[in-house]
């Protein structure tokens, strides 16, 4: 079973510190889901984790299986086994959906390998009707018009495509509605298996109504600073996050 290690990270966005000192193990086929208020660096740790380039690792590592990945570029470490769904994904117009994720799955392939393109079809085809999606949806332009709830659909086809073996969510439910978070989580639990280890980064507990954590961990100030089970989002639904403010100014 491969793990991913975060040890001790400090991540900055120029000269100014956002993660400080993170430390998680997330192992496949386990979900955890980091949650806290806006500005403590969730979306820059998941980004950061990605190797996107507004954001400067200054301490700590990221090993997969023992191995530092801080040295790969982002696509070295998509083809390492991680994912980002991002909170707000991009619009590729031009690109259709089936053309953008057959492009990434051949490059993950060796040089003078093909992609078979019959295989390559019926493999989508499968995803596609497993997650409900229409197939007409491949040939519309990458998030060109596309609702939220498109977007972050389309975003869990290319999992499903990608395999990887550790997915980092970033707000998934960001802005959606009712119907569309519901669609969204089952394509997600869709994918939930003891090939990947995933992350959810969220506000709220709702998320977690449709898909149960094994673990739950609030971020404060850059770091890690309580953990539990399921019992704890719902603690922070119901109270919200001064009280581990309170708890923290006290230690």
């Amino acid at each position: 079973m491969s793990a991913i290690e975060i040890k001790d990270l400090h991540v900055a966005i120029g000269d100014k510190p956002i993660v400080k000192g993170l430390s998680l193990t997330i192992k496949q086929g386990e979900v955890h889901a980091i949650m806290g208020p806006n500005g403590t660096g969730k979306s820059t740790f998941s980004k950061a984790i990605a190797g996107h380039p507004d954001y400067t690792i200054t301490q700590g590592d990221v090993l997969i299986d023992g191995q530092s990945i801080l040295a790969l570029e982002p696509d070295e470490r998509a083809r390492a086994g991680i994912f980002l769904a991002f909170q707000y994904p991009c619009e590729i117009p031009g690109v259709s959906i089936a053309n953008f994720i057959r492009a990434a799955m051949q490059a993950r392939l060796k040089d003078g390998e093909e992609l078979d393109a019959t295989g390559y079809y019926k493999q989508l085809y499968a995803q596609m009707d497993s997650l409900k999606i229409d197939r007409k949806f491949t040939s519309r332009a990458v998030n060109d018009g596309f609702s939220g709830g498109e977007k972050k659909r389309c975003e869990i086809l290319q999992m499903a495509m990608l395999k990887p073996r550790f997915a980092f969510m970033d707000e998934t439910d960001s802005g959606l509605d009712i119907d569309a978070l519901r669609i969204v989580s089952e394509g997600i639990e869709h994918m939930r298996g003891a090939d990947l280890g995933i992350l959810l980064i969220t506000h709220y507990q709702r998320l977690l109504n449709h898909i149960v954590p094994d673990f739950v961990h609030v971020m404060y100030d850059g770091r890690i600073v309580k953990s539990g089970d399921k019992s704890l989002a719902l603690e922070l639904e119901a109270k919200g996050y001064d009280w581990v403010k309170t708890e923290l100014a006290a230690s």
